[in-house]
């Protein structure tokens, strides 16, 4: 198992998929990293050779925030956002919502389980 950015990357995956078990890597970031690193994308991550693993190790962590560092900087935008009580800041203070989606019927990954409310019941004569 190579080990990226304190990551163990799945031997039997392409390297192109492979990347993305980093934090802040996704499929384009992945390409341009292992283009760079001049390693063909098709190929498995069992098969790179320690100069090639020692390339992309190096490109990732001089040129892009991943892991740690982007977990943290991602939680002091939204603790920003809650500090100055804007909109979205209120809307992940409570926990629902933020970026314009109708919470009638949807958004249960957001709000969690349903609070089932009871009705009143009707006054008998």
């Amino acid at each position: 198992m190579a080990r990226i950015a304190g990551v163990d990357i799945p031997d039997n995956k392409r390297g192109e998929i492979g990347l993305t078990y980093i934090y802040g890597i996704g499929r384009r970031t992945a390409q341009a990293i292992l283009n760079e690193a001049g390693v063909d994308w098709d190929k498995k991550v069992s098969e790179w050779t320690q100069e090639e693993s020692t390339k992309i190790r190096n490109i990732i962590s001089t040129k892009y925030k991943t892991e740690g560092v982007l977990r943290s900087e991602v939680q002091l935008s939204i603790k920003r956002l809650m500090d100055i009580g804007c909109y979205r800041g209120l809307r992940h203070r409570k926990g629902l919502p933020v970026r314009g989606q109708k919470t009638k019927n949807n958004c249960r990954t957001r709000k969690g389980k349903r609070k089932t409310v009871a009705n009143k019941k009707k006054a008998t004569k």
